[in-house]
């Protein structure tokens, strides 16, 4: 779930959601328009990462408007347009809007996944070898050896009655020596925070989980709705995979 990147602190852009993941519309400049896609100067798109797809939205300028189906990680951070959609030249203001249905839903699903991860890593002791999402669906890897009889119906129930104690999920960025002193604050199998990153943004649901993590999520783990654990599949020797799906 870790997602970090060194260059992310040359990018032009100042990142809007990573401070504030309620934000759907804000006021911004185009600083680059062209075949690579649209820098701005301010931005609350998620780019991407972590398992977590990119938002989509729109860019309205000059009575025009610019449909935003993805975003590109680079030199830079660059916003797709819908093929054949006008681009807005260098320095012209623009209004940004992120689609809410599908942002509000990628938060919630990807809160799940934390509790999910969170349940797991205590009552079974496995690390996460991978994951990814969808709105509302997602599956999560574990390095789980084996599964005890019953595993799905607990993890399960576990995960809702975290849900159910509507747990506050806390944002923070610690200097990267402090945020690595924290027990357990990396529960994925490899670190994948690049040593040369200096602060780490942290995701902690109170009492049940903190991660590393440059995603967006909902700030209580009632807001998440009822997860479901539709399969549990072996992935090879000691590797299961949970699928999930969210509701209500």
């Amino acid at each position: 779930m870790s997602e970090t990147r060194a260059s992310e602190a040359q990018w032009r852009t100042h990142r809007l959601e990573l401070a504030d993941q309620t934000l759907r519309e804000w006021d911004a400049r185009v600083l680059d328009s062209g075949p690579d896609g649209i820098v701005l100067d301010t931005s609350a798109f998620y780019p991407g990462g972590g398992g977590q797809p990119p938002d989509h939205g729109v860019l309205l300028w000059g009575g025009v408007q610019t449909q935003i189906v993805g975003a590109r990680k680079g030199d830079d951070l660059y916003l797709v347009p819908a093929e054949g959609d006008p681009l807005p030249p260098a320095g012209t203001a623009v209004r940004g809007a992120i689609e809410d249905e599908r942002r509000s839903a990628l938060m919630r699903t990807h809160s799940g996944l934390h509790v999910l991860c969170g349940v797991v890593f205590r009552d079974f002791g496995a690390l996460v070898t991978g994951g990814n999402m969808e709105p509302l669906s997602a599956r999560m890897d574990f390095n789980l050896p084996a599964v005890p009889e019953g595993f799905r119906d607990a993890v399960e129930a576990a995960c809702n009655a975290e849900v159910a104690a509507g747990r506050p999920i806390d944002v923070r960025v610690l200097p990267r020596d402090e945020a690595f002193a924290i027990p357990d604050i990396i529960r994925t199998a490899t670190n994948l925070v690049p040593p040369e990153v200096k602060d780490v943004r942290i995701i902690d649901i109170s009492g049940l989980d903190q991660q590393a993590d440059g995603g967006t999520h909902v700030a209580s783990t009632a807001q998440v709705g009822r997860i479901e654990v539709i399969k549990v599949e072996n992935k090879g020797k000691g590797f299961r995979r949970l699928r999930i799906r969210v509701s209500g």
